[in-house]
């Protein structure tokens, strides 16, 4: 039997969890598990690249556990680990530096604009962002990583970086490939930029009925559908796309032609999303709220990623050694 391919990717606990991270990575991870090798890590280092509180630190990891939980990470099938108990992920991120070009770094699109957004807090980490995540994936010889369109530049640079490894030490890493998901890229609620915490445009995973609908309610649609009158054009909608993600086809038929003949009028299809998003999300939700009164069982699998991860992790830097030339010092 072929041995199962390895998968790698990762969410930043810089908050709740948002319909953007549910549609764009967790139900792009959930189907893996059946037949993948799957490690999914809460990314922590990556989440102190912007500002950030250490007195919630600890509580957004434990957040972000609960919301993978929920949404279906399953510990017997999947690792899921927190990124910065497993100290290989820095140690092989500094020996993918040594032999990365900054001019790689400086083309990185996010950095561009994560810099133009604060130009006041622009750092090595940021910078620097890239290789580790590549560390990430190739730590644990992933030869699969689901993305959003947004991080594919990010995931051709960690091709990149081992096909440069690979020619200097010896073939060591697979040349990771990207999974987009069916809804790769989710819009916030202003229809224009990427659903982000940091713009609060978001809708989040444990957010009520009413607190959904108060943000649906006033979302923005097709910009150059005037009147309920006018028809509307569904593919540059962002209820649209998030239909896509949660309505069953019969519904997301039906809304993309009446919108195109003015059948209906864009409340009307935001309330048939809204209906489709609750029903998806209240299973969540109850779980959710079961995990969170068990605080010693989402430990105890935080743990158990742990020590798994890390016994992969071992392995690879005692191969990276070798390949670098200081194994002999790193023999215990």
């Amino acid at each position: 039997m072929a041995e199962k391919k390895r998968v790698f990717s990762g969410i930043q606990p810089s908050g709740r969890l948002h319909i953007g991270n549910y549609l764009g990575a967790i139900c792009n991870w959930l189907p893996m598990q059946d037949d993948h090798f799957c490690i999914y890590g809460i990314v922590d280092y990556h989440a102190m690249t912007v500002h950030f509180n250490p007195e919630e630190m600890e509580q957004c990891i434990f957040n972000a556990a609960i919301d993978y939980l929920a949404a279906g990470i399953d510990p017997e099938r999947s690792i899921l680990m927190v990124q910065s108990t497993v100290s290989e992920h820095t140690e092989l991120a500094w020996v993918l530096n040594t032999i990365t070009p900054i001019g790689w770094l400086s083309r990185v699109p996010t950095f561009k604009e994560k810099r133009q957004a604060n130009p006041d807090y622009v750092h090595m980490g940021l910078f620097d962002y890239p290789v580790l995540m590549a560390a990430d994936i190739v730590l644990y010889k992933a030869e699969v990583v689901p993305v959003g369109d947004d991080q594919v530049p990010h995931l051709e640079l960690t091709r990149e970086i081992v096909r440069k490894f690979n020619s200097m030490f010896g073939p060591t890493f697979p040349e990771p490939k990207a999974k987009l998901g069916d809804v790769p890229r989710v819009l916030g609620l202003d229809g224009v930029n990427k659903m982000s915490k940091s713009l609060d445009n978001c809708l989040y995973l444990d957010e009520t009925r009413e607190e959904l609908w108060k943000k649906l309610s006033t979302a923005v649609t097709d910009t150059k559908r005037k009147r309920r009158t006018d028809p509307g054009d569904p593919l540059v909608c962002n209820i649209y796309t998030m239909h896509k993600g949660f309505s069953p086809d019969k519904d997301v038929e039906y809304c993309a032609r009446e919108c195109r003949a003015a059948g209906i009028g864009c409340i009307d299809c935001k309330k048939i999303l809204l209906e489709n998003m609750i029903q998806a999300l209240g299973p969540l939700q109850e779980r959710q709220k079961d995990l969170r009164s068990k605080p010693a069982v989402v430990y105890d699998i935080l743990k158990n990623g742990h020590d798994r991860a890390k016994k992969i992790a071992i392995e690879t830097m005692r191969e990276v050694y070798e390949r670098i030339g200081i194994s002999k010092y790193h023999k215990h």
